[in-house]
C-alpha cells in the first residue's frame, strides 16, 4: 500500500517526521485530507489539530498554528509557526492559559484560540511512541 512521507516542523524544531496514509490539517479554506497520490498542494494553516494516520492503524496528533501545509509527489510538509505532539501537552498549562487569557480586559482572542486548540489536541488519544 502506498504511503505518505510526512513531516512536521516548527519554527524552532522537528516535530514528528514518518510515514502515513492520511493526512487531515486546517488551512484558511477549511479542513483537508490527504492520501497516497494526491494532487501538489500548497496552502496556509490556521491554528488547528493535524491528524496522522499511521499504517497500522494509530494516530499522530499535533497542535499546530499557523504555517503552510504543502503536498507533491507524496511528501507532505507541514511548516507551523508552533507546533507541539498532543503527548507534549501540559494540559493543566494549557488551561491555565486559556483562564490567564479570557480573564484579561479584553479577551486575547489568539491567545484563547492557541489554548483551545492545543486542549482539543491533547484530547484525542495518542499512541506512545
Amino acid at each position: 500500500m502506498a504511503e505518505l512521507n510526512v513531516k512536521i516542523v516548527a519554527a524552532d524544531r522537528q516535530i514528528w517526521q514518518g510515514p502515513a496514509l492520511m493526512v487531515v490539517v486546517k488551512t484558511v479554506e477549511g479542513e483537508i485530507g490527504i492520501m497516497p497520490g494526491h494532487e501538489p498542494v500548497l496552502a496556509l494553516l490556521v491554528d488547528g489539530v493535524v491528524r496522522v494516520h499511521l499504517p497500522g492503524g494509530e494516530r499522530q496528533i499535533a497542535a499546530v498554528h499557523q504555517g503552510f501545509f504543502s503536498v507533491d509527489s507524496d511528501n507532505v510538509a507541514i511548516l507551523a509557526e508552533t507546533a507541539e505532539l498532543a503527548s507534549e501537552i501540559d494540559v493543566k498549562r494549557a488551561e491555565a492559559a486559556l483562564e490567564r487569557a479570557k480573564a484579561a480586559g479584553e479577551p486575547d482572542e489568539a491567545a484563547v484560540q492557541r489554548a483551545e486548540v492545543r486542549l482539543r489536541a491533547a484530547a484525542h488519544p495518542v499512541p506512545h511512541s
